[in-house]
This record gives structure tokens, C-alpha cells and sequence, in this order.
């Protein structure tokens, strides 16, 4: 029997080092190690020994298989190391080449700047509370002053979802509304809330059915116009620049009273007079005013007690300004150079 294993050994050996390839050693191993192999053969052997016999018969076995197992696996490393090494050296690179360049986006002008009204606010004290895009009536308007039937609806005409009742938001003032239901009448606010509007305009180059609004609120007691001010004072001079002033002049919203709308100077004139601000100087970029007295009494909160202010913007606009667009779908394009050339003024 031991003739047997030697001879088996040394004809598996001799094969092996014929064996340039793991698909070939892949058969030899087949062959030799498989159910019906020589080596399975050797072992059906055993059940002719007696006890003492097969004791010893077992430890030959296992030692010669484990030989064998050995010598395989020592060839297959062999064969993929020569392997892995042939490919490398085909595949060498030559680092003396110059690189391919790859094209990358940027981020969205819209996502840049509210991330940077964002910060400011935060920085502030603010909240930046979100709400839903599907609204009810009842938040985009009627609590905000404007009754079904008010002429004012026609400036915000927007898309029906289901009757008269259920809508795309014209604007994030429900979210104000939402925000102040919460407060139950007794907790001050302060909160931005940017996202997205729907308006039934036709899109051109100043305007878009829909489009990104910011708006803010500040709840609390003793607020003044002087507060709202000092406020967008502060936002537009990290918009724009550390020159730009602000000025108010008296407006109408059915949702503020006073109300008002912010002019900032221009930021291509410095205020001096140019084509962009019509030679005035100055740039109208928000509306704003004195939360109106039915506006908080609706959403809980006493007018004899409290009082606030509210102001919005459009973040579309606020970017055509600041990044010198003159077509709002610009915006919305997925052009990379048109995202280049904003990176660039960005950096100016």
C-alpha cells in the first residue's frame, strides 16, 4: 500500500511541474482530489484493515493529502503571481504623460446662495423651519389675510390640485402660519423659511412658474421697523458687500401693516446710476412690513401683546443681481461652462 502511495505521489508531482496554467492545475486537482480520484480510491482501502491497521493507515493518508493539498496550493500562488506580473508589466503606465482633465459640476447657484442666507440667520438666531409644497388654502391665503374673493389672489394665481382647496403654495408664508399655530400664542419666533413656490406665470427670461422664495419672521413683543431693518441690513451687506445700504419705501401687502419694499444700492454703481438700476441707484429686491394684526390674531397671538415682522425674497432674483444673470433660466440650466462662469464671479 505505501508502494502505492509513493508511486502516487511522485506521478502527481512530475504533472505538477509540467503545469504552466490555473486552468490545468484546476483539471490535475480535478483528477487527483475529486470523489472518484486515485486518491478517494486509496482510501476505500481502509474498510479491508483491521482496527490497529486502519489507525495507521488513516495517518499516512491524511499526511499524504495534506502533501498534496500543499504542492497545489504552493503552485497555484506561483501561477498567479506570474500572472499578476506579466498583466502589470503590460498594463505599465507611463507617468510622464500629461493627465486626462475631467469635467466636474459645481454646485447650484440657488443651492449657494440660500446656504449662505442660511448661515447668516443661523448666526442670528433664526430657525430654518421647512413645510409642505402641497398647501391647503387655507394657509396659503386665508390666513393670511386674504379671503377667497380678494383681488389680491389674482397676483398669486397658482396650480389646483384637488377643487379650490388644495394647491401648490404661491408662496412659503404658510410655513409662517404653521410655525406660529405651534407657538399656541405664547413662544417668541424667529425663522426663515426657504423653498419652493409655484405661480401660474409663463416663463421668460424675469420669470418662472416656479421659482425659490426666502422668507423670515420674527414674533416677539415691542418690534419695530427699526428691527427689521438693522435685519435685512445685515443679510444683504453678506450678500453683497459691506457698501450696500438699504432703504425703505412704503408698499401694500395683505398679510403686513405697514408695509414695505426694500431697495438695496445697486450692486454694479455703487448707487452711482447705470443701466441695471435704471440710473436710480438702487435695486428693489424684497418685500416686507409689520406682521398684520388679523394675521396674528388667526394664528393665535394677541396684537394688544405681540407683534413681529415679516419679509421675503426671491432667492432667483437675488442671484440673477449677485451673480450678473440676465436670464433666470440660466438657472435651471445643466450647462457646466454656465456654472464655470458663475464659480469665477464668485471668486472675483
Amino acid at each position: 500500500m505505501q508502494e502505492k502511495i509513493n508511486s502516487l505521489r511522485t506521478e502527481i508531482k512530475e504533472k505538477l511541474e509540467k503545469t504552466k496554467t490555473l486552468k490545468d492545475l484546476t483539471e490535475l486537482k480535478n483528477i487527483y482530489l475529486s470523489k472518484k480520484g486515485p486518491i478517494t480510491e486509496l482510501m476505500s482501502h481502509m474498510r479491508e484493515l483491521n482496527d490497529e491497521e486502519k489507525k495507521e493507515f488513516g495517518k499516512i493518508m491524511n499526511e499524504f493529502k495534506t502533501d498534496i493539498n500543499n504542492s497545489f496550493d504552493s503552485l497555484k500562488n506561483k501561477i498567479e503571481e506570474y500572472e499578476l506580473n506579466k498583466k502589470l508589466e503590460s498594463e505599465k503606465i507611463d507617468i510622464s504623460l500629461p493627465s486626462t482633465k475631467i469635467n466636474v459640476g459645481a454646485p447650484n447657484i440657488l443651492e449657494k446662495l440660500i446656504e449662505e442666507v442660511e448661515e447668516t440667520f443661523i448666526s442670528m438666531g433664526y430657525d430654518v423651519v421647512d413645510g409642505p409644497e402641497i398647501e391647503e388654502d387655507k394657509y396659503n391665503f386665508e390666513m393670511l389675510n386674504i379671503p377667497k374673493g380678494h383681488p389680491a389672489r389674482d397676483a398669486q394665481d397658482t396650480f389646483y390640485i384637488e377643487g379650490e382647496e388644495i394647491l401648490l403654495r404661491s408662496q412659503t408664508s404658510p410655513v409662517q402660519v404653521r410655525t406660529m399655530l405651534k407657538g399656541n400664542g405664547i413662544t417668541p419666533i424667529r425663522m426663515i423659511c426657504p423653498g419652493k413656490t409655484y405661480r401660474r406665470d409663463d416663463d421668460d427670461a424675469t420669470h418662472s412658474h416656479q421659482f425659490m422664495q426666502i422668507e423670515g419672521l420674527v414674533v416677539d413683543k415691542e418690534i419695530s421697523l427699526s428691527d427689521l431693518k438693522g435685519t435685512l441690513d445685515v443679510i444683504f451687506k453678506k450678500l453683497f458687500g459691506e457698501s450696500t445700504e438699504t432703504r425703505f419705501h412704503p408698499s401694500y401687502y395683505q398679510f403686513t401693516e405697514p408695509s414695505v419694499e426694500v431697495d438695496i444700492t445697486c450692486h454694479k454703481c455703487k448707487g452711482k446710476g447705470c443701466n441695471i438700476c435704471k440710473n436710480s441707484g438702487w435695486i428693489t429686491v424684497a418685500g416686507a412690513g409689520i406682521v398684520h394684526p388679523n394675521v396674528l390674531r388667526m394664528s393665535g397671538y394677541d396684537p394688544k401683546v405681540w407683534t413681529g415682522f415679516a419679509f421675503g425674497f426671491g432667492a432667483d432674483r437675488l442671484a440673477m443681481e449677485k451673480y450678473d444673470i440676465h436670464d433666470l433660466r440660466a438657472i435651471y440650466n445643466t450647462d457646466l461652462r454656465e456654472l464655470k462662469t458663475f464659480d469665477r464671479k464668485e471668486a472675483e
